[in-house]
């Protein structure tokens, strides 16, 4: 099986833990060739609904599916201290 080679469309969301210093940047991208296959840091994929990624991922790591989800709104910028948004971000409802 060859691995998927993917192509950014457009930036989603910047995620920032600065306690720890992380800042993630999430892209939303198209599949150009080959097939998603499992690596190191994946042991399966699925789709899933909102409703199901709320319930799979903390709410830190949830956000950034669901901000991609929505194809209409400009990027997210979110901060977060792992586990939890911080401040006037919150899941979509």
């Amino acid at each position: 099986m060859v691995a998927a080679r993917l192509e950014p469309v457009t930036l989603t969301g910047v995620y920032k833990n600065m306690t720890r210093g992380i800042v993630a940047l999430v892209f939303r991208c198209k599949v150009i060739s080959g097939q998603l296959t499992e690596t190191d840091e994946t042991r399966a994929f699925r789709w899933v609904t909102a409703d199901e990624v709320q319930d799979l991922a903390s709410e830190a790591f949830a956000i950034r599916v669901l901000d991609a989800m929505h194809h209409d709104q400009a990027s997210a910028i979110r901060h977060h201290d792992g586990t939890r948004l911080l401040g006037a971000s919150q899941l979509h409802e």
